[in-house]
């Protein structure tokens, strides 16, 4: 099994961490909480697999997902008070797993001969579409449709692999720096106050 494949499932517990923790905040009970930890983890991916073609959807082959998402599950409840200590804990946990979930999603799309501007998309989709049906489900306006700086990290993160692959031959160098720059991009983003944002008077 590739390092790829230990990222995927890592983001997917990240991931879960971040729908869990929300719930926890939101005082959803213990299977509401399961529920959006799991739509939280694998919603995204599961959109893209569907629009690229790819059948079965790549969790529903792999029990080790599943595993994940439990595993995160009893994380966050096991070390809740620690956890929750984060003043922005969630935005911890989302900003690494929309880094790791963009590049696998362009990468994935990539293995389908798909035009780069569609794995760019399918990157932004991996990333950003498992919190949308989170922020759906517990009430709360998308990060997606704000002004914060999220799907853009993606897509800057995005481009910078795109770049890379095509002018270093380390696929895994490229990886690596594109996840980085995606998580960097939005941790800066958020301290410095940045958005796109168009001022009326």
């Amino acid at each position: 099994m590739s390092w790829i494949y230990f990222v995927d499932l890592l983001g997917t517990c990240i991931f879960a961490i971040s729908g869990v923790i929300t719930a926890i905040h939101k005082k959803f009970d213990l299977i509401g909480s399961l529920i959006i930890g799991f739509v939280t983890a694998i919603g995204g991916g599961t959109i893209r697999d569907v629009l690229i073609g790819r059948h079965p959807v790549g969790w529903l082959n792999d029990r080790n997902y599943f595993f994940a998402i439990l595993g995160a599950y009893l994380i966050a409840y096991l070390f809740k008070s620690k956890v929750l200590q984060f003043r922005k804990g969630m935005f911890l946990f989302d900003t690494i797993g929309i880094g790791l979930f963009t590049i696998l999603g362009i990468d994935i799309s990539m293995s389908y001969n798909l035009n780069t501007e569609v794995c760019l998309i399918m990157g932004v989709v991996s990333a950003c579409f498992g919190g949308v049906i989170r922020d759906v489900l517990v009430n709360e306006i998308p990060l997606i449709f704000r002004k914060e700086i999220y799907a853009t990290a993606c897509l800057f993160g995005g481009i910078i692999y795109l770049l890379l692959n095509e002018l270093l031959p380390f696929k895994n160098l490229s990886m690596l720096i594109s996840m980085g720059s995606v998580m960097v991009i939005r941790y800066l983003a958020v301290k410095k106050g940045w958005s796109l944002n168009i001022e009326t008077s």
